[in-house]
Protein backbone atom coordinates (compact mmCIF):
# COMPACT_ATOMS: atom_id res chain seq x y z
CA UNK A 1 0.00 0.00 0.00
CA UNK A 2 1.16 3.43 -1.46
CA UNK A 3 -1.58 6.54 0.25
CA UNK A 4 0.84 9.25 -0.19
CA UNK A 5 0.71 12.65 -1.02
CA UNK A 6 1.16 12.22 -4.86
CA UNK A 7 -1.97 9.53 -4.09
CA UNK A 8 -3.95 11.95 -1.87
CA UNK A 9 -3.10 14.64 -5.04
CA UNK A 10 -4.22 12.90 -7.85
CA UNK A 11 -7.84 11.98 -5.51
CA UNK A 12 -8.02 15.78 -5.09
CA UNK A 13 -7.60 16.59 -9.14
CA UNK A 14 -10.07 13.63 -9.53
CA UNK A 15 -12.93 14.85 -7.21
CA UNK A 16 -12.71 18.33 -8.98
CA UNK A 17 -15.64 17.03 -10.86
CA UNK A 18 -17.52 17.52 -7.45
CA UNK A 19 -17.16 21.12 -7.23
CA UNK A 20 -20.38 22.94 -7.90
CA UNK A 21 -22.27 19.21 -7.17
CA UNK A 22 -24.83 19.10 -4.75
CA UNK A 23 -24.92 16.79 -1.60
CA UNK A 24 -28.24 15.02 -1.71
CA UNK A 25 -27.45 12.46 1.18
CA UNK A 26 -25.40 11.73 4.06
CA UNK A 27 -25.00 8.18 5.72
CA UNK A 28 -22.18 6.46 8.35
CA UNK A 29 -22.45 2.79 7.80
CA UNK A 30 -19.58 1.91 10.59
CA UNK A 31 -17.89 4.01 12.97
CA UNK A 32 -15.26 4.91 10.44
CA UNK A 33 -17.12 5.48 6.90
CA UNK A 34 -19.06 8.68 6.14
CA UNK A 35 -20.86 8.11 2.73
CA UNK A 36 -22.01 11.12 0.18
CA UNK A 37 -24.26 11.14 -2.60
CA UNK A 38 -24.00 13.39 -4.94
CA UNK A 39 -24.72 14.27 -8.50
CA UNK A 40 -21.08 15.06 -10.05
CA UNK A 41 -21.37 15.61 -14.38
CA UNK A 42 -24.74 13.82 -14.69
CA UNK A 43 -23.91 11.08 -12.91
CA UNK A 44 -25.42 10.01 -9.25
CA UNK A 45 -21.97 9.16 -7.38
CA UNK A 46 -21.04 7.74 -3.84
CA UNK A 47 -18.17 9.34 -2.24
CA UNK A 48 -16.39 7.50 0.23
CA UNK A 49 -14.23 9.02 3.16
CA UNK A 50 -13.06 6.96 5.06
CA UNK A 51 -10.95 7.59 8.45
CA UNK A 52 -10.44 3.69 8.91
CA UNK A 53 -7.17 3.33 10.91
CA UNK A 54 -6.14 0.91 8.78
CA UNK A 55 -7.46 1.47 5.52
CA UNK A 56 -8.25 5.26 5.24
CA UNK A 57 -9.07 6.24 2.13
CA UNK A 58 -11.28 8.45 -0.25
CA UNK A 59 -12.63 7.69 -3.72
CA UNK A 60 -15.53 7.14 -5.42
CA UNK A 61 -17.78 3.97 -4.73
CA UNK A 62 -19.45 1.51 -6.56
CA UNK A 63 -20.08 -0.53 -3.72
CA UNK A 64 -23.69 -1.33 -1.23
CA UNK A 65 -23.72 0.32 1.86
CA UNK A 66 -25.57 0.19 5.24
CA UNK A 67 -27.16 3.04 6.36
CA UNK A 68 -28.13 2.34 9.90
CA UNK A 69 -31.05 3.39 11.31
CA UNK A 70 -30.02 4.89 13.90
CA UNK A 71 -27.58 7.56 12.53
CA UNK A 72 -24.16 8.23 14.66
CA UNK A 73 -24.10 11.98 15.92
CA UNK A 74 -21.31 12.83 14.05
CA UNK A 75 -23.59 11.89 10.74
CA UNK A 76 -26.39 13.98 12.48
CA UNK A 77 -24.37 16.60 12.43
CA UNK A 78 -22.61 16.12 8.95
CA UNK A 79 -26.46 16.23 7.71
CA UNK A 80 -27.50 19.41 9.57
CA UNK A 81 -24.42 21.40 8.14
CA UNK A 82 -23.74 19.75 4.65
CA UNK A 83 -26.64 18.16 3.84
CA UNK A 84 -28.20 19.42 0.35
CA UNK A 85 -25.08 21.63 0.34
CA UNK A 86 -23.21 22.83 -2.32
CA UNK A 87 -19.15 21.74 -2.62
CA UNK A 88 -17.29 24.47 -3.47
CA UNK A 89 -14.01 23.77 -3.22
CA UNK A 90 -11.39 19.92 -2.77
CA UNK A 91 -8.10 20.93 -1.73
CA UNK A 92 -4.89 18.93 -0.90
CA UNK A 93 -2.74 20.84 2.14
CA UNK A 94 0.46 21.25 0.59
CA UNK A 95 1.54 17.70 -0.48
CA UNK A 96 0.06 16.04 2.89
CA UNK A 97 -2.59 13.57 3.40
CA UNK A 98 -4.83 15.94 3.90
CA UNK A 99 -7.91 16.89 2.34
CA UNK A 100 -10.08 19.71 2.73
CA UNK A 101 -13.88 20.04 1.41
CA UNK A 102 -15.84 23.25 1.66
CA UNK A 103 -19.51 23.43 1.95
CA UNK A 104 -21.80 25.92 1.33
CA UNK A 105 -25.40 25.19 2.54
CA UNK A 106 -28.06 27.72 4.09
CA UNK A 107 -29.03 27.43 7.76
CA UNK A 108 -32.76 27.12 8.88
CA UNK A 109 -33.05 30.65 8.99
CA UNK A 110 -32.35 31.08 5.12
CA UNK A 111 -28.63 32.66 5.72
CA UNK A 112 -25.55 30.94 4.15
CA UNK A 113 -23.18 29.30 5.97
CA UNK A 114 -19.79 27.55 4.96
CA UNK A 115 -18.73 24.62 6.56
CA UNK A 116 -14.88 23.12 5.78
CA UNK A 117 -14.97 18.60 6.01
CA UNK A 118 -11.20 18.12 7.07
CA UNK A 119 -10.09 14.51 5.71
CA UNK A 120 -6.84 13.21 7.25
CA UNK A 121 -5.46 10.34 6.04
CA UNK A 122 -2.75 9.60 8.65
CA UNK A 123 -2.80 5.68 9.51
CA UNK A 124 -3.93 5.36 12.84
CA UNK A 125 -4.33 9.12 13.75
CA UNK A 126 -6.98 8.97 10.32
CA UNK A 127 -10.35 11.36 10.85
CA UNK A 128 -13.12 13.42 9.72
CA UNK A 129 -13.54 16.84 11.05
CA UNK A 130 -15.48 19.70 10.58
CA UNK A 131 -14.69 23.02 11.11
CA UNK A 132 -16.57 26.45 11.19
CA UNK A 133 -13.46 28.25 9.09
CA UNK A 134 -14.37 31.63 9.90
CA UNK A 135 -13.71 30.95 13.77
CA UNK A 136 -11.50 27.34 13.28
CA UNK A 137 -13.59 26.01 16.08
CA UNK A 138 -14.44 22.04 15.36
CA UNK A 139 -17.83 21.04 15.33
CA UNK A 140 -16.79 17.69 15.69
CA UNK A 141 -14.75 14.71 14.49
CA UNK A 142 -15.50 10.81 13.92
CA UNK A 143 -12.54 10.30 16.21
CA UNK A 144 -12.79 12.29 19.74
CA UNK A 145 -9.10 12.93 20.48
CA UNK A 146 -8.99 14.24 23.90
CA UNK A 147 -6.09 15.61 26.17
CA UNK A 148 -5.59 12.34 27.44
CA UNK A 149 -4.60 10.88 24.13
CA UNK A 150 -2.66 13.42 22.73
CA UNK A 151 -1.14 16.73 24.25
CA UNK A 152 -0.24 18.07 21.09
CA UNK A 153 -3.98 19.04 19.90
CA UNK A 154 -7.32 18.21 20.61
CA UNK A 155 -10.42 17.18 18.57
CA UNK A 156 -13.42 17.87 20.26
CA UNK A 157 -16.43 19.77 19.87
CA UNK A 158 -15.73 23.63 20.08
CA UNK A 159 -11.98 23.37 20.82
CA UNK A 160 -9.80 25.03 17.93
CA UNK A 161 -8.76 23.12 14.79
CA UNK A 162 -4.78 22.33 14.83
CA UNK A 163 -2.88 20.14 12.19
CA UNK A 164 -0.88 17.25 12.39
CA UNK A 165 2.25 18.16 13.39
CA UNK A 166 4.36 19.49 10.88
CA UNK A 167 7.60 17.58 10.04
CA UNK A 168 10.03 20.42 8.36
CA UNK A 169 10.24 18.63 5.12
CA UNK A 170 10.35 19.81 1.90
CA UNK A 171 7.23 19.96 -0.90
CA UNK A 172 9.07 18.14 -3.76
CA UNK A 173 6.27 20.22 -6.10
CA UNK A 174 7.38 23.35 -5.32
CA UNK A 175 10.69 22.95 -4.56
CA UNK A 176 13.43 24.68 -6.82
CA UNK A 177 15.86 22.76 -9.43
CA UNK A 178 18.91 23.92 -7.43
CA UNK A 179 17.58 23.07 -3.99
CA UNK A 180 16.64 19.26 -5.29
CA UNK A 181 20.34 19.60 -6.26
CA UNK A 182 21.75 20.58 -3.42
CA UNK A 183 19.79 18.15 -1.39
CA UNK A 184 20.41 15.11 -3.12
CA UNK A 185 24.28 15.73 -3.59
CA UNK A 186 24.61 15.40 0.21
CA UNK A 187 27.27 13.64 1.65
CA UNK A 188 26.23 10.06 2.04
CA UNK A 189 23.18 10.39 0.59
CA UNK A 190 24.12 7.58 -2.31
CA UNK A 191 24.17 5.21 0.12
CA UNK A 192 20.42 5.17 1.04
CA UNK A 193 18.67 7.41 -1.39
CA UNK A 194 14.90 6.03 -1.25
CA UNK A 195 15.40 6.61 2.91
CA UNK A 196 16.85 9.91 2.04
CA UNK A 197 14.24 10.97 -0.58
CA UNK A 198 11.43 10.16 2.04
CA UNK A 199 13.19 12.13 4.86
CA UNK A 200 14.16 15.28 3.04
CA UNK A 201 10.82 15.72 0.97
CA UNK A 202 6.86 15.61 2.34
CA UNK A 203 3.99 13.33 0.71
CA UNK A 204 6.62 10.27 -0.70
CA UNK A 205 6.18 7.24 0.24
CA UNK A 206 9.03 4.48 0.32
CA UNK A 207 7.28 3.33 -2.83
CA UNK A 208 7.63 6.25 -4.82
CA UNK A 209 11.49 6.74 -3.35
CA UNK A 210 11.70 3.40 -5.11
CA UNK A 211 10.02 4.32 -7.85
CA UNK A 212 12.58 7.79 -8.70
CA UNK A 213 15.79 5.97 -7.47
CA UNK A 214 15.04 2.67 -10.20
CA UNK A 215 14.33 5.44 -12.83
CA UNK A 216 17.74 7.34 -12.32
CA UNK A 217 19.35 4.08 -13.04
CA UNK A 218 22.50 5.33 -10.85
CA UNK A 219 22.66 6.44 -7.24
CA UNK A 220 24.57 10.17 -8.60
CA UNK A 221 23.22 13.13 -7.94
CA UNK A 222 22.92 14.10 -11.22
CA UNK A 223 20.70 10.99 -11.82
CA UNK A 224 18.63 11.39 -9.01
CA UNK A 225 18.22 14.79 -9.83
CA UNK A 226 16.91 13.86 -13.23
CA UNK A 227 14.39 11.60 -12.52
CA UNK A 228 13.37 13.49 -9.28
CA UNK A 229 12.40 16.61 -11.32
CA UNK A 230 11.03 14.55 -14.29
CA UNK A 231 8.42 12.71 -11.67
CA UNK A 232 7.63 15.59 -9.96
CA UNK A 233 6.86 17.54 -13.09
CA UNK A 234 4.24 14.55 -14.53
CA UNK A 235 2.83 15.00 -10.95
CA UNK A 236 2.37 18.72 -11.37
CA UNK A 237 0.73 17.91 -14.88
CA UNK A 238 -1.53 15.46 -13.45
CA UNK A 239 0.49 12.65 -15.88
CA UNK A 240 -0.92 10.34 -13.77
CA UNK A 241 -0.80 5.79 -14.24
CA UNK A 242 -3.51 4.06 -12.04
CA UNK A 243 -1.79 0.57 -12.00
CA UNK A 244 -1.72 -2.32 -9.28
CA UNK A 245 1.27 -4.46 -9.13
CA UNK A 246 0.94 -7.66 -7.58
CA UNK A 247 3.96 -9.88 -7.06
CA UNK A 248 2.67 -13.89 -7.53
CA UNK A 249 5.49 -15.37 -5.51
CA UNK A 250 4.33 -13.61 -2.60
CA UNK A 251 0.86 -12.64 -3.14
CA UNK A 252 1.57 -9.06 -2.00
CA UNK A 253 0.01 -6.76 -4.38
CA UNK A 254 1.08 -2.66 -4.14
CA UNK A 255 -0.81 0.65 -6.26
CA UNK A 256 0.44 3.80 -7.09
CA UNK A 257 -0.43 7.14 -9.53
CA UNK A 258 3.13 6.43 -10.50
CA UNK A 259 4.23 3.93 -13.93
CA UNK A 260 5.67 1.32 -11.07
CA UNK A 261 8.26 -0.05 -13.27
CA UNK A 262 10.72 -1.09 -10.06
CA UNK A 263 8.24 -3.76 -8.67
CA UNK A 264 8.31 -7.70 -9.72
CA UNK A 265 5.00 -8.84 -10.70
CA UNK A 266 2.24 -8.11 -13.51
CA UNK A 267 0.20 -4.95 -13.25
CA UNK A 268 -3.32 -3.40 -14.28
CA UNK A 269 -4.25 -0.58 -15.30
CA UNK A 270 -7.25 1.53 -14.51
CA UNK A 271 -8.92 4.66 -16.11
CA UNK A 272 -10.11 6.41 -12.70
CA UNK A 273 -7.91 6.31 -9.69
CA UNK A 274 -11.20 5.42 -7.95
CA UNK A 275 -11.71 2.23 -9.69
CA UNK A 276 -8.05 1.67 -9.05
CA UNK A 277 -8.30 2.58 -5.16
CA UNK A 278 -11.86 0.20 -5.33
CA UNK A 279 -9.94 -2.80 -6.78
CA UNK A 280 -6.73 -2.59 -4.12
CA UNK A 281 -8.66 -2.02 -1.04
CA UNK A 282 -12.54 -4.14 -2.50
CA UNK A 283 -13.66 -5.03 0.80
CA UNK A 284 -10.49 -5.36 3.24
CA UNK A 285 -11.96 -2.60 5.79
CA UNK A 286 -15.27 -4.59 5.99
CA UNK A 287 -13.64 -7.65 6.07
CA UNK A 288 -11.73 -6.48 9.10
CA UNK A 289 -14.29 -5.18 10.63
CA UNK A 290 -16.43 -8.52 10.65
CA UNK A 291 -13.49 -10.27 11.72
CA UNK A 292 -13.46 -7.97 14.80
CA UNK A 293 -17.30 -8.16 15.49
CA UNK A 294 -17.44 -12.23 14.79
CA UNK A 295 -14.65 -12.99 16.73
CA UNK A 296 -16.25 -13.26 19.96
CA UNK A 297 -19.17 -15.31 18.23
CA UNK A 298 -16.99 -17.57 16.64
CA UNK A 299 -15.05 -18.22 19.92
CA UNK A 300 -18.53 -18.66 21.97
CA UNK A 301 -19.39 -21.15 19.04
CA UNK A 302 -16.34 -23.15 18.94
CA UNK A 303 -16.94 -23.47 22.52
CA UNK A 304 -20.50 -24.95 22.57
CA UNK A 305 -19.12 -27.35 20.04
CA UNK A 306 -16.03 -28.44 21.93
CA UNK A 307 -18.57 -29.11 25.10
CA UNK A 308 -20.39 -30.91 22.39
CA UNK A 309 -17.90 -33.13 21.89
CA UNK A 310 -17.15 -34.08 25.42
CA UNK A 311 -21.12 -34.80 25.91
CA UNK A 312 -21.09 -37.06 22.91
CA UNK A 313 -17.88 -39.15 24.45
CA UNK A 314 -19.93 -39.46 28.08
CA UNK A 315 -22.43 -40.43 26.29
CA UNK A 316 -20.98 -43.01 24.40
CA UNK A 317 -19.73 -44.23 27.87
CA UNK A 318 -22.99 -44.67 28.93
CA UNK A 319 -23.99 -46.21 26.20
CA UNK A 320 -20.73 -49.09 26.33
CA UNK A 321 -22.37 -49.49 30.19
CA UNK A 322 -25.32 -49.89 29.26
CA UNK A 323 -25.04 -52.90 27.00
CA UNK A 324 -24.42 -54.90 29.70
CA UNK A 325 -27.88 -54.47 30.91
CA UNK A 326 -28.42 -57.98 30.42
CA UNK A 327 -26.06 -59.13 33.08
CA UNK A 328 -27.81 -57.30 35.79
CA UNK A 329 -31.63 -59.01 34.33
CA UNK A 330 -29.74 -62.65 34.81
CA UNK A 331 -28.06 -61.90 38.00
CA UNK A 332 -31.78 -60.73 39.75
CA UNK A 333 -33.01 -63.72 38.00
CA UNK A 334 -30.34 -65.97 39.93
CA UNK A 335 -30.87 -64.18 43.01
CA UNK A 336 -34.92 -64.81 42.67
CA UNK A 337 -34.03 -68.63 42.25
CA UNK A 338 -31.84 -68.63 45.14
CA UNK A 339 -33.64 -66.54 47.98
CA UNK A 340 -34.00 -69.82 50.07
CA UNK A 341 -30.37 -69.50 50.25
CA UNK A 342 -30.14 -65.82 51.54
CA UNK A 343 -30.44 -64.45 54.57
CA UNK A 344 -30.05 -60.92 55.78
CA UNK A 345 -26.15 -59.54 56.27
CA UNK A 346 -24.75 -61.96 53.63
CA UNK A 347 -22.02 -59.99 51.32
CA UNK A 348 -22.00 -62.20 48.49
CA UNK A 349 -23.31 -65.62 47.20
CA UNK A 350 -22.27 -68.33 44.86
CA UNK A 351 -24.63 -70.05 42.47
CA UNK A 352 -25.16 -71.64 39.76
CA UNK A 353 -25.71 -69.47 36.53
CA UNK A 354 -27.90 -71.75 34.65
CA UNK A 355 -27.72 -69.71 31.54
CA UNK A 356 -24.14 -70.96 31.20
CA UNK A 357 -23.84 -74.02 28.84
CA UNK A 358 -21.23 -75.26 31.19
CA UNK A 359 -23.30 -74.34 34.49
CA UNK A 360 -20.41 -72.83 35.77
CA UNK A 361 -20.42 -71.44 38.94
CA UNK A 362 -20.90 -67.03 39.29
CA UNK A 363 -20.15 -65.19 42.61
CA UNK A 364 -22.58 -62.23 43.21
CA UNK A 365 -22.02 -59.18 45.22
CA UNK A 366 -24.99 -58.08 47.84
CA UNK A 367 -25.65 -55.07 50.16
CA UNK A 368 -25.90 -57.02 53.50
CA UNK A 369 -28.31 -54.15 54.67
CA UNK A 370 -31.22 -55.76 52.34
CA UNK A 371 -32.95 -58.66 52.42
CA UNK A 372 -32.80 -61.33 49.83
CA UNK A 373 -35.62 -60.38 48.00
CA UNK A 374 -34.49 -56.38 48.11
CA UNK A 375 -31.00 -57.41 46.94
CA UNK A 376 -32.50 -58.92 43.70
CA UNK A 377 -35.05 -56.12 42.91
CA UNK A 378 -32.05 -54.06 43.23
CA UNK A 379 -30.59 -55.83 40.19
CA UNK A 380 -33.48 -55.72 38.03
CA UNK A 381 -33.83 -52.10 38.63
CA UNK A 382 -30.30 -51.50 37.54
CA UNK A 383 -31.31 -53.41 34.44
CA UNK A 384 -34.43 -51.24 33.91
CA UNK A 385 -32.05 -48.30 34.33
CA UNK A 386 -29.30 -49.48 31.93
CA UNK A 387 -31.98 -50.43 29.41
CA UNK A 388 -34.10 -47.07 29.75
CA UNK A 389 -31.08 -45.04 29.21
CA UNK A 390 -29.91 -46.63 26.00
CA UNK A 391 -33.43 -44.79 24.41
CA UNK A 392 -32.69 -41.71 26.41
CA UNK A 393 -29.17 -41.58 25.46
CA UNK A 394 -30.04 -42.28 22.17
CA UNK A 395 -31.96 -39.52 21.79
CA UNK A 396 -29.36 -37.51 23.37
CA UNK A 397 -27.09 -38.19 21.00
CA UNK A 398 -28.78 -37.62 17.83
CA UNK A 399 -30.03 -34.50 19.39
CA UNK A 400 -25.81 -33.36 19.86
CA UNK A 401 -25.20 -34.33 16.99
CA UNK A 402 -27.91 -32.50 14.90
CA UNK A 403 -26.76 -29.23 17.37
CA UNK A 404 -23.38 -29.54 15.86
CA UNK A 405 -24.55 -29.71 12.72
CA UNK A 406 -26.17 -26.57 13.26
CA UNK A 407 -23.33 -24.78 14.93
CA UNK A 408 -21.11 -25.85 11.67
CA UNK A 409 -23.53 -24.28 9.78
CA UNK A 410 -23.73 -20.64 11.61
CA UNK A 411 -19.15 -21.27 12.12
CA UNK A 412 -19.62 -21.23 8.00
CA UNK A 413 -21.84 -18.59 8.03
CA UNK A 414 -19.99 -16.42 10.22
CA UNK A 415 -16.65 -16.91 7.81
CA UNK A 416 -18.16 -14.60 4.87
CA UNK A 417 -21.01 -12.69 6.54
CA UNK A 418 -21.44 -9.32 6.02
CA UNK A 419 -22.23 -6.35 8.88
CA UNK A 420 -25.76 -6.75 8.80
CA UNK A 421 -25.31 -10.87 8.56
CA UNK A 422 -23.21 -10.82 11.90
CA UNK A 423 -26.32 -8.36 13.49
CA UNK A 424 -29.07 -11.66 11.76
CA UNK A 425 -27.04 -14.13 13.40
CA UNK A 426 -26.23 -12.59 16.82
CA UNK A 427 -30.06 -12.73 16.86
CA UNK A 428 -30.94 -15.40 16.28
CA UNK A 429 -28.18 -16.87 18.77
CA UNK A 430 -30.67 -14.90 20.83
CA UNK A 431 -34.04 -16.33 20.47
CA UNK A 432 -32.43 -20.24 20.42
CA UNK A 433 -31.31 -19.22 23.74
CA UNK A 434 -27.45 -19.35 23.19
CA UNK A 435 -26.95 -16.09 24.15
CA UNK A 436 -28.64 -12.73 26.61
CA UNK A 437 -30.44 -10.41 24.54
CA UNK A 438 -28.36 -7.37 24.88
CA UNK A 439 -30.87 -5.30 22.90
CA UNK A 440 -32.47 -2.26 24.50
CA UNK A 441 -36.15 -2.37 25.02
CA UNK A 442 -37.65 -0.85 21.96
CA UNK A 443 -34.81 -1.63 19.53
CA UNK A 444 -35.59 -5.56 18.73
CA UNK A 445 -36.50 -6.17 15.24
CA UNK A 446 -39.35 -6.83 14.18
CA UNK A 447 -40.23 -10.39 12.89
CA UNK A 448 -41.88 -9.43 9.92
CA UNK A 449 -38.88 -7.33 9.25
CA UNK A 450 -38.11 -8.37 5.56
CA UNK A 451 -34.16 -9.53 4.79
CA UNK A 452 -31.46 -8.20 2.94
CA UNK A 453 -30.66 -10.79 -0.13
CA UNK A 454 -28.43 -11.12 -2.25
CA UNK A 455 -29.87 -11.34 -5.76
CA UNK A 456 -27.52 -12.42 -8.77
CA UNK A 457 -28.77 -12.67 -12.29
CA UNK A 458 -27.31 -15.01 -14.44
CA UNK A 459 -25.92 -15.05 -17.67
CA UNK A 460 -29.47 -15.66 -19.24
CA UNK A 461 -30.80 -13.14 -17.35
CA UNK A 462 -32.17 -15.05 -14.29
CA UNK A 463 -32.37 -13.86 -10.82
CA UNK A 464 -30.87 -16.31 -8.46
CA UNK A 465 -31.02 -15.48 -5.03
CA UNK A 466 -28.15 -16.53 -1.83
CA UNK A 467 -29.36 -16.53 1.80
CA UNK A 468 -25.96 -16.22 3.51
CA UNK A 469 -27.76 -17.13 7.26
CA UNK A 470 -30.32 -19.02 8.96
CA UNK A 471 -32.84 -15.99 8.74
CA UNK A 472 -32.43 -14.93 5.02
CA UNK A 473 -32.62 -18.80 4.11
CA UNK A 474 -36.14 -19.02 5.91
CA UNK A 475 -37.32 -16.15 4.61
CA UNK A 476 -36.16 -17.35 0.76
CA UNK A 477 -37.10 -20.84 1.07
CA UNK A 478 -40.44 -20.13 2.64
CA UNK A 479 -41.71 -17.36 1.64
CA UNK A 480 -39.80 -15.65 -0.81
CA UNK A 481 -39.65 -18.46 -3.36
CA UNK A 482 -42.47 -20.03 -5.40
CA UNK A 483 -43.38 -24.07 -5.67
CA UNK A 484 -42.25 -24.03 -8.97
CA UNK A 485 -38.54 -22.44 -8.52
CA UNK A 486 -35.61 -24.54 -7.82
CA UNK A 487 -33.85 -25.06 -4.53
CA UNK A 488 -30.29 -25.58 -4.37
CA UNK A 489 -27.79 -26.82 -1.42
CA UNK A 490 -24.18 -28.43 -1.31
CA UNK A 491 -25.07 -32.09 0.18
CA UNK A 492 -24.34 -33.11 3.54
CA UNK A 493 -22.07 -29.78 3.43
CA UNK A 494 -23.05 -26.32 5.56
CA UNK A 495 -23.68 -23.23 3.25
CA UNK A 496 -26.25 -21.25 1.99
CA UNK A 497 -29.51 -22.28 0.36
CA UNK A 498 -29.90 -20.75 -3.64
CA UNK A 499 -32.76 -20.31 -5.35
CA UNK A 500 -33.35 -19.57 -9.16
CA UNK A 501 -36.65 -17.52 -9.29
CA UNK A 502 -37.84 -18.57 -12.31
CA UNK A 503 -39.90 -21.70 -13.41
CA UNK A 504 -37.73 -22.29 -16.88
CA UNK A 505 -33.88 -21.72 -17.25
CA UNK A 506 -31.20 -23.19 -19.17
CA UNK A 507 -27.97 -25.00 -18.62
CA UNK A 508 -26.05 -21.89 -17.81
CA UNK A 509 -27.89 -20.73 -15.04
CA UNK A 510 -27.89 -23.84 -13.35
CA UNK A 511 -24.22 -24.22 -13.62
CA UNK A 512 -23.84 -20.61 -12.05
CA UNK A 513 -26.86 -21.35 -9.19
CA UNK A 514 -24.82 -24.14 -8.41
CA UNK A 515 -21.40 -22.25 -8.65
CA UNK A 516 -23.35 -19.66 -6.11
CA UNK A 517 -24.16 -22.78 -3.89
CA UNK A 518 -20.50 -24.04 -3.22
CA UNK A 519 -19.24 -20.80 -3.49
CA UNK A 520 -21.23 -19.78 -0.16
CA UNK A 521 -20.72 -22.85 1.46
CA UNK A 522 -17.98 -24.73 3.64
CA UNK A 523 -16.42 -26.22 0.37
CA UNK A 524 -15.52 -22.80 -1.15
CA UNK A 525 -11.76 -23.73 -1.83
CA UNK A 526 -12.96 -27.64 -3.03
CA UNK A 527 -13.44 -28.86 -5.91
CA UNK A 528 -16.04 -31.12 -7.92
CA UNK A 529 -18.20 -29.96 -4.93
CA UNK A 530 -22.01 -31.90 -4.55
CA UNK A 531 -24.68 -29.76 -5.08
CA UNK A 532 -28.61 -30.99 -3.98
CA UNK A 533 -31.05 -29.26 -6.37
CA UNK A 534 -35.18 -29.61 -6.82
CA UNK A 535 -38.05 -27.76 -6.84
CA UNK A 536 -39.22 -25.41 -3.82
CA UNK A 537 -42.55 -27.61 -3.49
CA UNK A 538 -40.07 -30.90 -2.69
CA UNK A 539 -38.28 -28.49 0.65
CA UNK A 540 -40.24 -28.35 3.98
CA UNK A 541 -38.89 -27.99 7.30
CA UNK A 542 -39.81 -30.12 10.16
CA UNK A 543 -41.41 -29.36 12.70
CA UNK A 544 -39.85 -28.18 15.85
CA UNK A 545 -36.38 -27.94 13.23
CA UNK A 546 -33.87 -25.29 13.86
CA UNK A 547 -33.59 -22.02 12.10
CA UNK A 548 -32.31 -22.83 8.27
CA UNK A 549 -33.09 -26.74 8.70
CA UNK A 550 -34.97 -28.51 6.04
CA UNK A 551 -35.41 -31.83 4.03
CA UNK A 552 -36.44 -32.36 0.88
CA UNK A 553 -36.72 -35.02 -1.92
CA UNK A 554 -36.78 -36.00 -5.65
CA UNK A 555 -33.54 -34.02 -6.04
CA UNK A 556 -30.77 -34.29 -8.33
CA UNK A 557 -27.08 -33.84 -7.86
CA UNK A 558 -24.47 -32.16 -9.65
CA UNK A 559 -20.74 -31.72 -8.90
CA UNK A 560 -19.48 -28.32 -9.61
CA UNK A 561 -16.60 -26.38 -8.76
CA UNK A 562 -16.92 -22.27 -7.75
CA UNK A 563 -14.91 -20.29 -10.43
CA UNK A 564 -14.30 -16.74 -8.70
CA UNK A 565 -14.02 -15.01 -11.30
CA UNK A 566 -16.99 -16.24 -12.92
CA UNK A 567 -18.86 -15.39 -10.13
CA UNK A 568 -17.41 -12.14 -9.70
CA UNK A 569 -18.81 -10.98 -13.30
CA UNK A 570 -22.32 -11.90 -12.29
CA UNK A 571 -24.31 -8.43 -11.87
CA UNK A 572 -25.49 -8.04 -7.85
CA UNK A 573 -27.59 -6.34 -5.98
CA UNK A 574 -28.90 -6.51 -2.55
CA UNK A 575 -32.89 -6.68 -2.35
Amino acid sequence: MALDGLVVRAVVHELQMCVGSRINKIHQPNPHDIILQIRAQGANRKLLLSANPTYPRVHFTTGSYTNPMDAPMFCMLLRKHCESGIIEAVEQVDNERIIRIQVRQRDELGDLSVKTLVIELMGRHSNLILLDPGTGQILDGIHHVTPAISSYRIVMPGSTYVGPPEQGKLNPLTAGEAEVKGILAQEGFDLKPEQGIVQHFSGLSPLAAREIVFRSGTHTAEGLAEAFLQTMEDMRAHNYVYNIVENEATGKAVFSVLELRHAEGSAVLFESLSECLEAYYGDKAERDTVKQRVSDLIRFLQNEKSKNEKKLEKLHETVEEAKDADKFRITGELLTASLHLLKRGDKDIEVVNYYDEDQALIKIQLDPQLTPSENAQRYFKKYNKSKNSLMIVGEQIENTHKENVYIDSLLQQLSNASLSDIDEIREELTEQGYIRDRAKKGKKKKKSDKPQLLCYTSSEGIPIYVGKNNTQNEYLTNRLASPSDTWLHTKDIPGSHVVIKSPSFGDPTLEEAGMLAAYYSQARESSQVPVDYTLIRHVRKPNGAKPGFVIFDHNKTLYITADEDRIKKLPFVVK
